[in-house]
């Protein structure tokens, strides 16, 4: 096998790694299960994840697979769509796909009109977005939890509800990761009273 292979191989192994595991900070888990810090109620974090279900099965009704490369992240109802598409139709067929999926309230469209990402490319996507996640873990002022990112063509997008301060904190802590080539928030911005009311009644544990 040579470098080039080996250097794939090794990425693939690093990015299942970051997308699989589930990781717990202080009562948290992150990767894909409910976080007991993200200022998003349980109901509306599963919602969440049902409605990016819901748009991944609408898009690829929509728009041929090897014609897209897509990454879906909702929060709070507001759906982004980050990578890329052939067409300019495409693109356009995307957002209202997303927007005819159950229950989207609003659709960020960062699509660009370009040959869909290599799976290399992807993969060093995913394992920049495992950098961009521990910087914020590090970031003084930005409690754990509150961010959701997403990491598309070294673009890096922050979703989540935060203060002025927490958000430039977040934006700050993710433009300093060597590889971020921009940053985009898309927080949902509150009053500094919001949030320590928020602190005051965090989301209450998941029950079965």
């Amino acid at each position: 096998m040579n470098r080039g292979l080996l250097s794939l191989a090794s990425m693939l192994l690093v990015a299942a790694a970051l997308e699989g595991c589930v990781l717990l900070f202080g009562g948290a888990a992150v990767g894909g299960a409910v976080v007991a810090t993200d200022r998003r109620s349980v109901g509306m974090q599963l919602e969440d994840d049902r409605i990016e279900a819901r748009v991944h099965r609408a898009l690829d009704d929509r728009i041929p697979k090897n014609a897209m490369a897509i990454d879906v992240a909702s929060y709070n109802r507001k759906v982004l769509l980050a990578g890329q598409v052939r067409t300019q139709q495409m693109r356009a067929d995307a957002e209202a796909a997303a927007l005819g999926a159950e229950n989207v309230g609003q659709v960020v469209n960062e699509l660009t009109v370009a040959e869909p990402a290599s799976l290399s490319d992807r993969a060093a996507d995913t394992v920049l977005a495992g950098k961009v996640k521990t910087a914020l873990l590090e970031a003084s002022g930005l409690p754990t939890g509150v961010v959701k990112t997403n990491v598309n063509a070294s673009v890096v997008y922050l979703m989540g509800k935060v203060s002025a301060s927490e958000g430039e904190a977040a934006a700050k802590a993710a433009s300093r990761v060597g590889g971020v080539n921009k940053v985009v928030k898309l927080f949902e911005v509150s009053s500094d009273q919001e949030i320590e009311s928020l602190k005051k009644h965090p989301t209450p544990p998941a029950t079965e």
